[in-house]
């Protein structure tokens, strides 16, 4: 083989060689461009901004003749007759959890007009729960569910008048019913906090997000230790790599603050 042949030669194989490696790096770029694109789509599922999957807490819903669960692929649908396990003042006097009031330490307590009456509520709520940067005000009425059938209302007596002139309304487990015989919570439900403990998961409100009672890690936390809207990114339980979550305090507003920190579902009653 002539020198020009052997030059010819080495020219093709090195122009080959040269396209091979292009390949690869266009290859390996791609494979880039969808680890970066992967992790960010791992990124927004991260506890620190939501995307836990709560189907996990739908067997903690125990009072099953009050309250029931339907776990859907995005959804839990949760469908109560908002009635609590407790004695209250609240019962008809025939009824077997009917108890009157008793407890010394409210000696300003007054029983208001309401009674209790079973209800026909259903929450939809999002199973996979994320931060919702619009931070939607929580409705008057049921914005949460207890694990015991009960509804969770906000802070409010009625758009703009905190609750704290009905403070003495409340009944020896700390509920109270609305017109049209809706029991339920404001504050800590002594109940729950009494009988599953005080760092015990509570109930869920409606952007899906957990409500845990005052204490975690052998601490009682107060206002100071959550953000703006009553809640923050921890281990818990359930979820031991993190997920927001809400916690009661002893202090207004005790369950919620400014608004869901996640997109709320829907509620038919």
């Amino acid at each position: 083989m002539t020198n020009k042949n052997l030059f010819v030669a080495f020219l093709i194989l090195f122009l080959l060689a040269c396209s091979e490696d292009g390949e690869q790096n266009e290859t390996t770029g791609a494979s880039d461009a969808t680890t970066t694109s992967t992790n960010n789509s791992t990124s927004i599922d991260t506890p620190s901004v939501g995307g836990n999957d709560i189907s996990i807490l739908a067997e903690k819903f125990y009072y099953n003749n009050a309250v029931s669960v339907v776990v859907n692929d995005d959804n839990l649908v949760i469908s109560t007759k908002d009635l609590p396990d407790h004695k209250s003042a609240y019962y008809n006097t025939n009824n077997p959890l009917y108890e009157s009031y008793n407890e010394p330490n409210n000696p300003s307590f007054k029983l208001n007009p309401n009674n209790i009456l079973e209800q026909d509520i259903v929450m939809t709520i999002p199973r996979f729960p994320k931060i919702d940067i619009s931070h939607e005000a929580t409705p008057m009425g049921p914005m949460g569910i207890a694990v015991n059938s009960v509804a969770i209302f906000n802070q409010m007596a009625a758009p703009g008048d905190d609750i704290l002139e009905e403070l003495n309304t409340f009944d020896q487990y700390e509920g109270h019913p609305a017109p049209g015989g809706v029991y339920h919570y404001h504050i800590e439900p002594v109940w729950l906090t009494q009988t599953l403990g005080e760092d015990a998961f509570i109930g869920l409100l409606l952007d899906g997000f957990p409500v845990y009672g005052p204490v975690e890690n052998s601490l009682r936390l107060t206002n100071e230790d959550l953000d703006d809207y009553h809640g923050h990114i921890h281990d818990t339980p359930e979820f031991t790599e993190g997920i927001y979550h809400y916690h009661i305090t002893d202090e207004l507003p005790w369950i919620n603050g400014d608004g869901f920190y996640g997109t709320p579902g829907n509620i038919t009653r």
